[in-house]
């Protein structure tokens, strides 16, 4: 069983403990289960920018959050940990849900997972939630338009708030400038430096 207080190689960001590559439960799930496709083998650095944005605005405690592609679920964690938020984290790929958990248990909150691909993501699920966050999930061209349509869905069933960050891919952008003209979105540039420089824009839909 991990030990949650190990502190060796561990950093800490936005309040969120994050396991390094070299920590021996991040080693033991890579020896022991099957290694992540679709890009969920490591933590990116996106993420980072959602938690940069919610330090200054603020969600809303014991909100429902769903976490698009969440990987290891870094964003969805910090808004458990920050704002009593009750998580789901989404994902295509389920071999990266040993990594979430792990990271969960470290930072002492519960995260619930699914494996679904976006486009089965109903309306019906979306209206479940307050939030939905996702950092870097329109890495290939295709997938603007199927985060597009996830976006219509979600607006459509009532869901309050969405972030969406990205190092400003080009289908990103495709898929943020339908939704500012849409649904009034808005591209906000940003920059941390801590605990490593990650930049990139936001898109954010008040749907109010």
């Amino acid at each position: 069983m991990p030990r949650p207080d190990a502190e060796k190689n561990t950093r800490s960001c936005y309040g969120v403990k994050i396991l390094t590559s070299q920590h021996k439960d991040i080693r033991r799930i890579k020896r022991d289960q099957e290694s992540p496709s679709l890009h969920g083998n490591k933590f990116w650095g996106s993420s980072y920018l959602i938690m940069d944005y919610l330090e200054k605005n603020p969600l809303k405690k014991d909100c429902k959050v769903l976490e698009l592609g969440c990987g290891w679920g870094l964003a969805g964690i910090y808004c458990a940990k920050t704002f009593s938020a009750r998580v789901t984290g989404i994902d295509a790929d389920d071999a990266v849900f040993p990594y979430l958990q792990i990271h969960a248990l470290h930072n002492g909150v519960e995260i619930t997972t699914q494996h679904c691909y976006f486009e089965k993501i109903s309306s019906e699920q979306l209206s479940q939630y307050d939030v939905i966050i996702a950092a870097d999930i329109c890495f290939w061209d295709d997938l603007a338009a199927t985060v597009y349509q996830l976006i219509n869905r979600a607006c459509k069933a009532g869901v309050g708030k969405i972030i969406i960050a990205d190092p400003e891919r080009p289908p990103f952008f495709d898929m943020a400038q339908r939704c500012v003209d849409q649904y009034y979105g808005e591209l906000l540039q940003r920059t941390v430096d801590e605990p490593r420089r990650a930049s990139g824009c936001l898109l954010v839909i008040e749907n109010n």
